[in-house]
Order: structure tokens, then C-alpha cells, then sequence
């Protein structure tokens, strides 16, 4: 019969073998970055789509900028029909989502509620290496960290007025606010995640168009 003592060196070995063959569990998502970037085929899709929607755009190369911050299949819009100022690199499913918004949802909006045609939309940029605000950790990169979202601040029309988000999403005049609560839902059928005044203080001034297929709209 082995005794207590003699089985205790056979039960060390045992262990330190189980050992040898696990492996390190990943840490929870909370607790890293993670960061969905398209694939080549997706990319090459995406831009054979902009091609036959008719828009000129220039291909962007790719670019690892370290902790969940990246350019990977991303273009510069050059016409897309209706101008956009501040507007740089853009993931190419976002630049192929918001081309649809800008000239089919905004420009006839501007025309039809407001009575005058849309002379270009102000957006307040596109990449930025950071996370959403009021969120710390690798695993809360913003979709701006990726150049898959847009913020939009104000819309400029060719009769010379200027309707900003900050401004006017609560403005007296019912056309005003007609035309930013139908940009608002057009965009909604479009991006994954859409934020407005109405999500919270921080997006008072713009609106927050991501193409990650969410489907929240607020």
C-alpha cells in the first residue's frame, strides 16, 4: 500500500504537468481594446460600391497608431455631391453611409421644409485617437478612434443661413426644428449608432453618426 508520503512527490509532478499545458486566460473584454477593423474584401467591396454611387474619393493607407487607435480601410471624400467642410479620413462603410445621408436624406430636407437649396454640411471631424468621453481604458475607444464615426455640427444653406445643431435643435421656428428632427431619423435608417442633444449634455452641439450596426438612435 503507498503511503500519504509516497504519493505526494507523484501528486507534485501531476500538477506541475497540468500546468505546463494550460493556457492563460484572455482578460475580460472590459478590460482590453477591442476593435473591429474591415477586412481587405470588405474594404475593396466598399469602394466598388462609392465608385458606382458616383463618388470621387481617394484611397488612404493603412495605419496602426497603437492602443485600439487605427486606419485601416479608409478614404478621403472629394465629391460626393453636396461639400462638407473639416471632414478627413473616413472608414470607407462610414464614407459610403454618410454619402447616401448627405445627398439623399439632408440636401432634399433643406430643400423641401426649409425652401432653399443646401450649400454644404459642417461636421466637426472624423478621426481622433481617444475614447468616449467620460470613459477611461483601452476597451472604451470611441468610434472616432477608428475614423467609423462623424460629428456633425451645423448645416449652411445657399440663402445664407447657417443651421447649427448647438443653436437651433430647440428652435423657435417649427421649419428649423421640422428639418433637424428629419436629417436626425434619415441618418438613424443609415448609421448603426446616431446621438443627438437629446442623448445628453455632451452632444449638444453635433450629432454623432457611426456606422457599427447598433441600431441605437437617440
Amino acid at each position: 500500500m503507498i503511503s500519504p508520503r509516497d504519493r505526494l512527490p507523484a501528486l507534485l509532478l501531476l500538477l506541475a504537468l497540468a500546468a505546463c499545458g494550460r493556457t492563460e486566460r484572455p482578460a475580460p473584454p472590459t478590460q482590453r481594446a477591442r476593435v473591429e477593423l474591415p477586412s481587405a474584401r470588405e474594404t475593396r467591396q466598399c469602394f466598388a460600391d462609392l465608385r458606382a454611387l458616383g463618388v470621387d474619393f481617394q484611397p488612404l493607407p493603412d495605419k496602426d497608431n497603437g492602443g485600439g487607435c487605427a486606419l485601416v480601410g479608409t478614404v478621403k471624400l472629394l465629391d460626393i455631391g453636396v461639400p462638407t467642410a473639416n471632414l478627413g479620413a473616413v472608414r470607407c462603410g462610414e464614407a459610403r453611409a454618410y454619402a447616401a445621408w448627405a445627398r439623399n436624406g439632408v440636401a432634399p430636407a433643406a430643400y423641401q421644409i426649409l425652401g432653399s437649396e443646401l450649400s454644404r454640411v459642417v461636421s466637426m471631424g472624423s478621426y481622433a485617437c481617444r475614447n468616449t468621453v467620460g470613459t477611461r481604458g483601452p476597451a472604451r475607444r470611441s468610434g472616432h478612434a477608428t475614423a467609423n464615426a462623424i460629428d456633425i455640427g451645423a448645416f449652411e444653406l445657399k440663402d445664407g443661413r447657417r443651421i447649427s445643431i448647438l443653436r437651433d435643435w430647440n428652435s423657435t421656428d417649427p421649419a428649423v426644428r421640422q428639418f433637424l428632427r428629419v436629417v436626425h431619423t434619415s441618418a438613424c435608417r443609415r448609421f448603426g449608432t446616431v446621438l443627438s442633444p437629446d442623448y445628453n449634455a455632451v452632444h449638444r452641439d453635433h450629432l454623432h453618426l457611426e456606422d457599427d450596426h447598433a441600431r441605437f438612435c437617440r
